[in-house]
């Protein structure tokens, strides 16, 4: 009886730290929204005694790997020229709000969202991110998946590159395509757990070009998936 007791309550307390280091959910929690550009994020900080509030600095590896990486995103979009030069002038000029380098970066984490959520299945966590055409295509797809009682798992290894391929400004319309070039395991199962296509042990190079659009007179800061192709 001793030992229950003893068993009971280390259980007791480790659930409540667990409980106070991840908090729980209420049910207003903000959406989170990959292309939120980052003067609109908030800042870690931390209340001194006196009041003040004092920021809280980011690890130097971390910060020079984002520093590194804005660079070399910031020389490639330089780089861009012609139509897609003029695209993206056309843009920040009607929304002065828009950063090429802000929504490549919002690009990348949108990209693996929509493959792990479509892999996954989860519609609910798909619908905000596409548009009326690409999410009754992807449901589709997951609805003949569930129909054949197939499972889909999709690992993305890395995205190697995010470059923008087009711009443009059709009316009052933002639409903006990026070329992906990312690594991937891509395996299918079936109900049983046998693999009927792919290979865990491969990783694939895969091109997609996907074009994302907003209105640039609408309050909603997202952009959604419009369209998107494999080239051969």
């Amino acid at each position: 009886m001793l030992e229950i007791l003893f068993f009971a309550i280390v259980a007791a307390f480790l659930g409540w730290r667990l409980y106070s280091v991840l908090g729980r959910r209420t049910g207003h929690e903000k959406p989170f929204d990959p292309f939120r550009t980052k003067d609109t994020e908030a800042p870690a900080t931390l209340p001194e005694r006196d009041g003040n509030v004092r920021h809280l600095p980011e690890p130097p590896a971390r910060h020079d790997r984002a520093d590194r990486e804005r660079r070399k995103l910031e020389a490639a979009i330089g780089a861009v020229a012609g139509d897609v030069r003029r695209g993206l002038d056309a843009i920040r000029n009607a929304d002065p709000k828009f950063d090429p380098v802000d929504f490549v970066v919002g690009a990348r984490v949108a990209f693996d969202m929509i493959v792990n959520e479509f892999a996954q299945g989860d519609t609910k966590a798909l619908r905000p991110l596409l548009n009326d055409q690409v999410y009754s295509n992807f449901t589709a797809a997951i609805e003949e998946r569930n129909r054949n009682k197939h499972r889909h798992e999709t690992t993305v290894v890395g995205i190697l590159s995010a470059d923008i391929a087009a711009a443009e400004l059709k009316g009052d319309e933002a639409q903006v395509a990026v070329k992906f070039v990312s690594q991937q395991i891509n395996v299918t199962k079936d109900q049983e757990g046998r693999i009927i296509d792919g290979d865990p042990s491969e990783v694939a190079n895969i091109t997609d070009i996907w074009t994302f659009a907003r209105s640039i007179k609408s309050r909603d800061p997202n952009w959604v998936l419009v369209a998107t192709e494999s080239p051969l």
